[in-house]
């Protein structure tokens, strides 16, 4: 089980937000504009805008499965990333919402032989995950095992009942 980096942000300043925010907006104008495509490809017909957004959201963000589950005391979020090193993912943690960015690289060399086909990718996640809860950045911890990634959160004002 590999650690990963992780960005706490305490308090959202709209003049010093963290760059990774940049990179969600980014990440929100394809979807969107995927999703107006989508819409006009239909013939302007109104009355599937969230089919729209869904197909969109996932042509462009990937097959990134996700789950983010809740009990009591804490959020626990897992990710699939395969191929993904822990040094290649960070996880920006604000009071209500988590973003993960990750990249998976793939290369070869002249000694791995010549290549007969290769379907590995050059492939970068950014995701931006709501909460139900708020919770206190202090507490969030994050690993990396089998391609899983793991981000735990402690409700806030659970941290101080302890």
């Amino acid at each position: 089980m590999s650690t990963v980096l992780i960005e706490r942000v305490r308090h959202l300043n709209e003049k010093e937000k963290p760059l990774v925010f940049g990179a969600v907006e980014k990440t929100i104008e394809k979807i969107r504009q995927r999703a107006f495509s989508l819409f006009e490809q239909r013939g302007d017909l109104p009355g599937l805008d969230w089919e729209d957004w869904l197909l969109a959201e996932h042509e462009v963000l990937g097959s990134a499965s996700a789950e983010l589950l809740e009990s009591d005391k804490e959020l626990r979020l897992r990710i699939a990333v395969p191929g993904v090193e822990s040094k290649d993912v960070t996880v920006t943690a604000t009071p209500e919402s988590l973003i993960v960015q990750a990249h998976a690289s793939h290369r070869h060399s002249a000694a791995d032989g010549e290549i007969r086909f290769c379907e590995f990718s050059e492939d970068a996640l950014c995701r931006q995950f709501g909460l139900p809860a708020l919770i206190d950045v202090n507490t969030v911890s994050a690993s990396l095992e089998k391609g899983v990634l793991n981000v735990v959160a402690t409700k806030a004002g659970q941290s101080r009942a302890k």
